[in-house]
C-alpha cells in the first residue's frame, strides 16, 4: 500500500514538473551559467585550471543548485494542497515520494553538471569509479537531508530564510567528505583509501531517511 503510493505521488511530481518545466530549465541554465562565469573568471585561455580549485569548483557549484532544485519541495505546496494530501495519503509515502524523487532529480542535475563542467574547465578524474560513486552518494545526501528542512522550513512563514539558517549547517561536512573522496578519485587513489568516507555518506543517507520516516509524521499534523 505504501509503495502504491509513492510511486503515484512520484508520478504526480513528474507531471507538475513536466508542467512547470521553467523551474528544471532554469536550474540547468545556472549551472550552465556558473560552469562559464568559471571559465571566464579563471581567465583558462591562459593556463590550466588547479586539480584543488577544480574538485572544489564543482561541488560548490552541486550545492547550490541541489538548495534550488529541492527548496521547492514542500515550499511550492500551498495550505489548501497539503490538507488534500493530508486526506489521501500517508505522510510517510509523501516524505518518501519527495526524496525518491529529488534524488532522481538531483542525480540528472550532477551528471549533467559533471559533463558540462568537464567538457568546460577540463577533466582531471583518474579513477571514474570511485568519482561516480562519490557523486551518486553525494547527490542522495544532498537532496534526502535538504527535503527534510524543506518540509520543516515550509511550516514557517519565511521558509526561504530558514532554509538556508538549517540547511548549510548540515550540508558543509557532508560538503567536505564528499570534496575529500573526489580528491581521491582525482588522484587516482585506490577506493580502500576512501572506504570510511564512502561508509559514513551511505549511514548519513540512511539515518536521514529513517529519522524523516519516523518524525515526519508529527510535522505533517502540526
Amino acid at each position: 500500500m505504501l509503495w502504491k503510493e509513492i510511486k503515484l505521488l512520484v508520478r504526480k511530481e513528474i507531471v507538475l514538473e513536466w508542467r512547470q518545466r521553467y523551474a528544471f530549465n532554469g536550474i540547468l541554465l545556472y549551472v550552465v551559467s556558473a560552469v562559464f562565469v568559471c571559465y571566464l573568471s579563471f581567465n583558462l585561455q591562459r593556463g590550466g585550471l588547479q586539480v584543488v580549485t577544480w574538485n572544489a569548483l564543482f561541488w560548490i557549484i552541486m550545492l547550490f543548485a541541489a538548495i534550488n532544485a529541492i527548496s521547492k519541495s514542500f515550499m511550492q505546496e500551498n495550505y489548501g494542497r497539503q490538507i488534500y494530501y493530508y486526506t489521501l495519503s500517508s505522510p510517510q509515502g509523501i516524505i518518501l515520494s519527495k526524496m525518491l524523487y529529488n534524488v532522481v532529480l538531483m542525480l540528472i542535475l550532477a551528471f549533467t553538471c559533471l559533463l558540462v563542467y568537464a567538457l568546460v574547465l577540463g577533466n582531471p578524474i583518474q579513477h571514474w569509479g570511485l568519482f561516480i560513486a562519490n557523486l551518486f552518494l553525494g547527490a542522495a545526501g544532498f537532496s534526502t537531508t535538504l527535503t527534510m528542512v524543506s518540509g520543516i522550513a515550509s511550516k514557517t512563514g519565511n521558509s526561504s530564510t530558514l532554509m538556508a539558517i538549517l540547511g548549510f549547517p548540515v550540508m558543509i561536512p557532508m560538503l567536505l567528505m564528499v570534496i575529500r573522496v573526489s580528491k581521491n578519485a582525482i588522484d587516482g587513489l585506490d577506493v580502500s583509501v576512501s572506504y570510511d568516507d564512502l561508509i559514513i555518506l551511505v549511514a548519513i543517507n540512511g539515518i536521514v531517511g529513517t529519522v524523516s520516516y519516523i518524525l515526519f509524521p508529527y510535522l505533517w499534523r502540526s
